[in-house]
């Protein structure tokens, strides 16, 4: 089981955070500093140039940024060894449902571990929150190509199909 934990800056509304309900519901940490990320985790970067694939699967933990893109500093993630990006996949939650790659922390952490083999895992933490399960089922064919590729650069294929 990989451990979850994701930075928070506080920009969002503490009542409708799904970090907030992870961490309430135990299954991750969230750290309040850049500087408490892991080092050895695996951070979810959108910027990142290399996409999350199954050979990442070895990862010491999954950090997601629970933060707002349009203000964080980019400059002090990059320095982190493992980014990855996530491919293609549709948000199915409230405020952006249908949208592409407008995912919630939620949805990014599940489709990690969907991706990296723990379905079971995803689901679970996907019920945490209402809406959670429908991110499944309107990916559910992206996400079950993208956890067969080999590598980064086959799940760049894969995503190729639903662009």
């Amino acid at each position: 089981m990989i451990p979850l934990v994701a930075y928070r800056d506080n920009s969002c509304d503490p009542r409708k955070c799904t970090v907030k309900k992870l961490e309430r519901a135990g299954f991750l940490r969230i750290v309040k500093k850049i500087s408490q990320i892991p080092r050895n985790t695996l951070l979810l970067d959108p910027t990142a140039e290399q996409a999350l694939s199954p050979a990442d699967k070895h990862v010491k933990s999954i950090t997601a940024l629970d933060c707002s893109w349009e203000v964080l500093d980019t400059g002090s993630v990059r320095s982190w060894r493992i980014r990855r990006a996530l491919p293609f996949l549709m948000a199915a939650n409230p405020v952006n449902f249908g949208r592409p790659c407008k995912l919630t922390s939620i949805e990014a952490l599940a489709a990690s571990l969907y991706i990296l083999g723990e379905q079971e895992r995803a689901a679970q933490i996907l019920g945490c929150v209402s809406w959670g399960i429908r991110f499944l089922e309107v990916n559910r064919e992206p996400l079950e190509l993208y956890a067969t590729a080999k590598d980064s650069t086959e799940v760049v294929k894969y995503q190729a199909l639903f662009l």
